[in-house]
């Protein structure tokens, strides 16, 4: 099967994914693939979509050659792929605008969405102060104390953030107060999701509304999960490597549950990446052995962002530092004349708080 293939008409990768949610919604997710499909093959939507990326968001975004953290590393060339230079910090941007776009164009006036570390968050005030329409932004009460300077950037643009104190007070109990929103609020609320995961066809639009980074840098990739405190602790958010199949936020996917298929609570540095889930598509590529997936723990990550900043003057977000880290480790097992290229997801700003905690430093 070719991931061109992917999903198939009910929103299936493999065994992954498909629509698992209350009848409430299954109106709205039709119209909303229908809308989306339409406005894929709409060719002044898909031009104004580029007329976007290119002179809002400010792509295509650069490809670094980190030269000195190259050095440092020894073994392969290290490039950096900078969607941190991209408008409001990160990749986030590019999905939030495709999503807004549909909203609009579906003449819904209030989104929606939820948050970890804040980007998606900041991304969507973003455009929905661009197009003109009401923004509620849905944040774990952890992660609100810990990525305050974010929680502002998105009063500022308009929004409203509401805090929330469930669960494990993160990302995934954020998620699901945004579900309940939508069901509430359906006729009149579009649901800007943040990830490639969810009901059909959120994966699906979410991937394609973020493919131009591919597009702009083909070559192999690997995944890299959030180890936490390491996955033999049982305290991280590694879930390709240490998941199992389920269902949860209305789809299937590997998820960090325990035998009796009840959510386990996750743990790492990075807000971002604080989630027992993983989108549908990546758990096909994982069975299928189409990509590769490591944990990286969070002393790990922290060393690599403190080499990011030291050795390139670049300040990475938390989330992007896993993946550096892992280029530490792999470089020097390959040839001064091979390239790793790292997605470069975000910058770091909403993290100073927590790498100056984490550091012992006052600030």
């Amino acid at each position: 099967m070719k991931l061109t293939d992917l999903p198939d008409s009910h929103g299936h990768f493999g065994p992954y994914g498909g629509i698992f949610v209350a009848e409430t919604l299954m109106a709205a997710l039709e119209e909303l693939r229908v809308e989306y499909d339409k406005a894929r093959n709409d060719p002044a939507f898909m031009a104004e979509f580029e007329y976007e990326l290119k002179h809002y968001v400010g792509r295509p975004s650069p490809v670094y050659h980190a030269k000195r953290l190259s050095e440092q590393y020894g073994g392969a060339q290290i490039y950096l792929k900078r969607e941190d230079l991209n408008h409001t910090g990160a990749h986030k941007i590019n999905n939030t605008i495709g999503q807004a776009m549909l909203a609009r164009r579906m003449g819904k006036k209030r989104v929606i969405a939820e948050t970890g570390a804040g980007q998606h968050g900041v991304a969507s005030a973003t455009v929905a102060a661009r197009y003109g329409m009401e923004c509620v932004v849905y944040m774990g009460a952890e992660d609100v104390a810990r990525q305050s300077p974010n929680v502002f950037r998105m009063k500022l643009l308009g929004a409203t953030v509401v805090p929330v104190s469930s669960g494990s007070k993160t990302l995934k109990d954020a998620l699901n107060e945004a579900m309940r929103d939508w069901v509430t609020n359906v006729e009149s609320t579009f649901y800007i999701l943040g990830t490639a995961a969810g009901p059909h066809p959120y994966p699906m639009l979410v991937r394609d509304f973020q493919c131009v980074i591919g597009r702009e840098c083909l070559t192999q990739k690997i995944g890299v999960e959030a180890g936490g405190s390491g996955v033999e602790s049982g305290r991280h958010a590694a879930t390709l490597t240490a998941g199992t199949p389920g269902v949860l936020h209305g789809f299937r996917s590997y998820l960090m549950q325990d035998e009796n298929g009840q959510i386990i609570e996750t743990h790492s540095i990075s807000a971002g990446l604080d989630y027992p889930g993983v989108g549908p598509e990546h758990s096909w590529l994982k069975d299928a052995g189409r990509a590769e997936y490591v944990a990286i723990n969070d002393d790990e990550a922290m060393a690599a962002f403190h080499d990011l900043c030291r050795f390139e003057g670049i300040i990475p977000a938390l989330e992007s530092s896993h993946a550096v880290a892992h280029a530490k480790k792999l470089a020097p097992t390959m040839k001064k004349d091979q390239i790793i290229l790292v997605n470069l997801s975000g910058r770091g700003d909403k993290d100073i708080d927590t790498v100056a905690k984490l550091s012992g430093i006052s600030l």
